[in-house]
């Protein structure tokens, strides 16, 4: 199943996962399994899904899994959000300008 960036960080554990790693060293599976509340194979399937979203990248090492974020993965999310935040700040002001053309007829 092809997955994209978005279904990589649409869960809260995925995306602290991430921010894990955006921290700078690869981590190994027990490493970042011991920062969560939550069993061993399921911190396994999001790194799983990570991996198929291409956001993180893993490298067996002995008998160590070490994942590292992928950082230029992430483009597409930043490219969303400032196309979303150039449309909103576009919408308010147009508000802004429609009630200040509404106060002023108000003041007159």
């Amino acid at each position: 199943m092809k997955r994209d960036v978005f279904q990589g960080i649409a869960d809260p554990t995925r995306r602290e996962i991430i921010s894990l790693l955006a921290k700078g060293e690869p981590m190994n599976l027990n490493s970042i399994a011991e920062r969560f509340d939550i069993s061993r194979p399921a911190i396994s399937k999001h790194i799983k899904i990570l991996e198929e979203c291409n956001l993180i990248d893993i490298q067996q090492e002995g008998r160590q899994r070490i994942c590292e974020l992928k950082p230029e993965s992430l483009e597409p999310v930043s490219d969303w959000v400032e196309k979303n935040r150039r449309l909103w700040n576009q919408r308010l002001d147009a508000l802004e300008d429609y009630l200040n053309k509404l106060q002023n007829k108000e003041d007159k």
